[in-house]
């Protein structure tokens, strides 16, 4: 994840985008492992609809949240903005939105990732550590 904050935002759209493409798909196999365990599928076809399901979904949230977020710095030109991070957060719960067919589940989806892509950005910004040993 150091990668992805190295460098002003809004540059190297293609290589974040596949970056957090990449992110997505890999929550997305953890996650339909999950799934395919504790729901166990009919069959193994069943089970491989799923996983697929499940991983070109996140795949794809992953992908908008990239390209939203490198689009928004652009057009913005801020660069370290967490309003660009919130605008790529709210177009993926769009899709979340679009997926489900709820309108409901699109607006709480797009609150909720929007206001953790921001808060995350603004934690990076302000050099909080949410991992790793205490700084002393």
């Amino acid at each position: 994840m150091a990668g992805y904050w190295d460098g002003p935002e809004g540059e190297h759209c293609a290589e974040r985008t596949w970056f957090t493409t990449r992110v997505g798909a890999a929550v997305g196999l953890v996650g339909a492992a999950y799934r395919i365990i504790l729901l166990r599928p009919g069959s193994a076809l069943a089970a491989l609809q799923t996983a697929a399901a499940d991983s070109v979904t996140m795949a794809t949230l992953g992908a908008v949240f990239g390209l939203g977020t490198c689009l928004s710095a652009q057009v913005r030109e801020e660069p370290h903005s967490p309003l660009d991070y919130f605008v790529g957060g709210c177009a993926s719960g769009a899709v979340v939105g679009a997926r489900a067919r709820s309108y409901f589940a699109g607006t709480t989806a797009c609150l909720g990732l929007g206001f953790t892509a921001a808060f995350l950005k603004i934690a990076n910004i302000e050099g909080w550590r949410l991992t790793g040993p205490p700084k002393l």
